[in-house]
C-alpha cells in the first residue's frame, strides 16, 4: 500500500503513541527497543484510515495485550489510548 504523506504522518503519530502511552511491556525507556511494537502498528493503522471507533481500536489494543502478550491488563488504558488515536487528524 501506497501512502500519501499525510498517511505517513498519521502512521508516525500513531507509532509514537504506541511507544510513548501505550507500552504494555514497559520498555519505552530503552532506545534500543524502539521497534518493539511495530508489529501492531499495520493492524491499528488500518483501523485508523477505515474509521473505526475508539471501542474497536480499544478492544484491538487489549487483545494483543491479553491474547498476544499474555498480559493480565485493564481495559481503560486501552480506551485511553484508542482516545488518542481516533483524535489524530486524518486527511
Amino acid at each position: 500500500m501506497r501512502m500519501t504523506f499525510e498517511q505517513k504522518i498519521l502512521y508516525q503519530k500513531i507509532d509514537e503513541i504506541l511507544w510513548s502511552d501505550w507500552d504494555p511491556i514497559g520498555v519505552n525507556v530503552y532506545e534500543e527497543a524502539r521497534d518493539e511494537y511495530y508489529g501492531y502498528l499495520p493492524q491499528i493503522f488500518g483501523l485508523k484510515i477505515h474509521g473505526a471507533n475508539q471501542e474497536t481500536i480499544a478492544s484491538t489494543l487489549f487483545k494483543i495485550e491479553t491474547e498476544t502478550m499474555g498480559l493480565l491488563r485493564n481495559i481503560e488504558h486501552c480506551r485511553e489510548i484508542a482516545g488518542k488515536i481516533v483524535e489524530l487528524n486524518s486527511k
